[in-house]
């Protein structure tokens, strides 16, 4: 079996997936990187009691891309560093596991896929449900007609997310590498909510444009992805949103409640909705197809239900999805030299991303976009054109 070596950027979500690449037979987890070192230090004891690993933690990823002996990057650090650092990887000749969304903004999403395409590396985006059997069955069932024509799918997402509060400028932990942490994003001064936010940490910057892309990107990924999955659909023809930031008054730019609806060519709909401050759920609370024949319900697990046309239930079910099928997608496909042979790979996951990202652009206009269904570009709008790209720090700018 050919060992995999792989380092990994990011210890928040990055310390699970530390725990599911170790698992994994044949793979070695050599790094573990954090600009904050007191994660990296933990993490690294972490494994070596959980898996019998015995990875250096460093606090610049980029130690990882420079060693001959590492396979592949994950990325797991923030938004804005996604695209960047695995553009950096594959030029290195490493493949990338990154983290969902694949982007921060929709121009680094074509870019992550020219530069895989370049260096002819596997780049899987972490939508664990791709590789979910649960799921795969309960697409399989649309796409055989199970419910008929397939003409709208509804998703939702809930949470109970607290007030950011009003930031004061402070400076950043002792232990934090706040220039790294910021990396390609143009330098802004620090303040005391975006790492250290209570309760909990290292999370705030998502509700920051700068660096996230509010819960659209950072959870509706999720679910738009297995809405386009199950309509059969690429890119869309339009996107409107509305919504706002309706619960708190405090410093948080991006909506607590938000709508965004994609039409697509022949006949065919996507809408989200997203409330990250009250739990009261829809539906399935995760996605529902609808069509000729009647509808069907997927919850976040994969667990479905389908209804006949008098909405009388007539199957179900169960789910289950985890982060090991997915991972192990990706191993396989490093083993083997298929690279595109990967349940998310970085095409896909740009085609869903690219979803959030002009649902936010059409937030951000308050207009309706037109959009090309041959590549995504947004169509005669100057105004929402300028935020397909962002500015990047002198020297950190993405390049094939």
């Amino acid at each position: 079996l050919q060992t995999v070596t792989v380092g990994v950027m990011g210890l928040s979500r990055g310390a699970s997936l530390m725990q599911t690449f170790a698992a994994q037979p044949g793979v070695v987890v050599k790094y573990l990187c954090d600009v904050d070192e007191t994660r990296a230090a933990a993490g690294a004891q972490r494994l070596k009691a959980d898996k019998d690993q015995n990875p250096e933690p460093i606090g610049d990823f980029r130690r990882i891309l420079d060693d001959p002996e590492v396979d592949a990057l994950v990325c797991a650090a923030p938004n804005h560093w996604h695209a960047p650092a695995t553009i950096l990887g594959v030029n290195a000749g490493k493949h990338v596991y990154v983290e969902k969304p694949c982007s921060h903004n929709p121009w680094e999403g074509e870019t992550m896929v020219a530069a895989a395409r370049k260096a002819n590396k596997a780049v899987q985006m972490g939508s664990q449900r791709r590789s979910s059997s649960a799921f795969i069955k309960a697409i399989g069932m649309l796409r055989d007609g199970a419910i008929g024509r397939v003409y709208l799918a509804r998703s939702w997402y809930n949470n109970l997310r607290p007030a950011v509060g009003r930031g004061q400028p402070s400076d950043p932990p002792a232990t934090l590498n706040w220039d790294l942490w910021q990396g390609p994003a143009p330098r802004v001064p620090y303040q005391d909510y975006i790492i250290d936010g209570q309760p909990t940490s290292h999370y705030n910057w998502h509700w920051f444009w700068h660096w996230g892309n509010g819960e659209l990107g950072n959870n509706g990924i999720h679910a738009l992805d297995i809405c386009r999955w199950g309509l059969e659909v690429d890119y869309p023809v339009s996107a409107v949103s509305s919504g706002g930031r309706y619960r708190y008054e405090d410093d948080q730019q991006t909506p607590d409640t938000q709508v965004a609806t994609f039409t697509f060519p022949g006949g065919k709909q996507a809408t989200w909705q997203g409330l990250s401050c009250n739990k009261h759920r829809d539906s399935s609370g995760f996605v529902t197809f609808y069509a000729e024949n009647g509808a069907m319900e997927i919850d976040a697990s994969g667990a479905y239900k389908i209804f006949d046309t008098n909405d009388k239930e007539i199957d179900s079910g169960k789910g289950g999805y985890n982060n090991s099928d997915h991972i192990a997608n990706f191993i396989a496909a490093i083993r083997s030299g298929e690279h595109l042979n990967l349940n998310s790979e970085i095409e896909i996951g740009h085609k869903s991303t690219l979803l959030c990202h002009l649902g936010n652009i059409a937030y951000r206009t308050g207009h309706t976009l037109k959009v090309s269904a041959e590549n995504g570009h947004i169509l005669g709008d100057d105004q929402a054109s300028a935020l397909w790209k962002r500015e990047y720090e002198p020297g950190w700018e993405p390049k094939v």
